[in-house]
């Protein structure tokens, strides 16, 4: 890496390095439209985590995967915040959150940045929605916390083993991994064409929007993180915390839980819907035959109102 680069980086607590952050002020005016909320940031013990924080009412916190953000949810955050307290946080290396080069970017790392925000809000009788990685950070904290969490809205998302597929494997690969995701964006450039199958919703604005906070190598670290950090051995750092939240979801059955699903998911395909069904078969179910990975973007117009009714009829006000 060019060390003329290192003059830029925040020296956080314990000599953590941080990247530059990327700020409100980063964010393009042709995407200000799609993305018009206010930055907030909370220190998250060195480096800084970003999050939209809209509307008042009972707290619906939403959490994205990788390689999105909380762009992601930018529709369904503008629908919501009518009636109720939108959260969307940006995890540590993605978004406009801070993007250190040394830290640890595990599943218990990000479970505690979601706690400590949560605390710093002081939120009660939370909403949680979850997409991809957001399954299993929200219900690690779910686990937790199971008295502060009153349902749950899943998009396509685990918390609980399942198959990795080929093409997520390879990113993984010493030498390859790194270069693909890093060096050349693959990961990100790739989901923009196979997660969301819709090709009309993939504007140049919505794109720019995928792309903004992953604009160089150093600034990808999370996304190639991310992916090394998805669990298949025992042996593996996040293995355990996996299982154990897994091993949680037992006692969540009696809360209201509606499951919208991309079909076409080459990811989290029908086996993992299957799985939540398993689990949760009191749950209000949704497939969106024509819509991928990224659910929210494919069936967006379908999915707000359902979210809505949702929210109503279970409302605990």
């Amino acid at each position: 890496m060019n060390r003329t680069a290192d003059r830029d980086w925040n020296l956080g607590p314990a000599g953590t390095l941080l990247l530059p952050l990327v700020g409100m002020n980063a964010v393009p005016d042709t995407i200000r439209p799609l993305y018009p909320f206010a930055p907030h940031y909370l220190d998250v013990g060195g480096p800084r985590m970003h999050y939209v924080d809209v509307g008042t009412g009972q707290p619906v916190i939403m959490l994205h995967g990788n390689p999105t953000w909380s762009f992601y949810y930018r529709d369904l955050i503008k629908a919501l915040s009518d009636d109720h307290r939108v959260i969307a946080p940006d995890h540590i290396g993605c978004g406009l959150s801070d993007k250190p080069r040394r830290y640890p970017y595990r599943l218990a790392t990000h479970i505690d940045n979601l706690e400590r925000l949560i605390d710093h809000l002081g939120l009660e009788e939370v909403t949680l929605a979850v997409h991809d990685w957001g399954g299993a950070i929200g219900l690690g904290w779910a686990a937790r916390h199971p008295q502060r969490v009153r349902r749950f809205i899943v998009f396509n998302t685990a918390a609980f083993f399942g198959r990795m597929p080929w093409r997520i494997r390879v990113c993984r690969w010493p030498i390859f991994g790194p270069l693909a995701v890093r060096g050349a964006n693959m990961f990100v450039k790739g989901a923009l064409w196979t997660a969301c199958r819709k090709r009309s919703r993939m504007t140049p604005q919505v794109r720019a929007g995928y792309l903004l906070p992953y604009d160089s190598y150093a600034h990808r670290i999370a996304v190639l993180r991310f992916v090394q950090d998805i669990p298949v051995r025992p042996s593996q750092a996040s293995y355990g915390e996996v299982q154990a939240i897994g091993a949680a979801l037992p006692r969540f059955q009696d809360r209201p839980m509606i499951l919208l699903w991309g079909m076409r998911d080459f990811c989290f395909d029908e086996r993992f819907l299957a799985g939540w069904i398993e689990r949760f078969p009191e749950a209000e179910v949704h497939r969106f035959p024509d819509a991928g990975h990224y659910v929210v973007e494919d069936a967006g117009d379908e999915i707000v109102p359902l979210v809505r009714a949702f929210l109503n009829r279970t409302s605990c006000g």
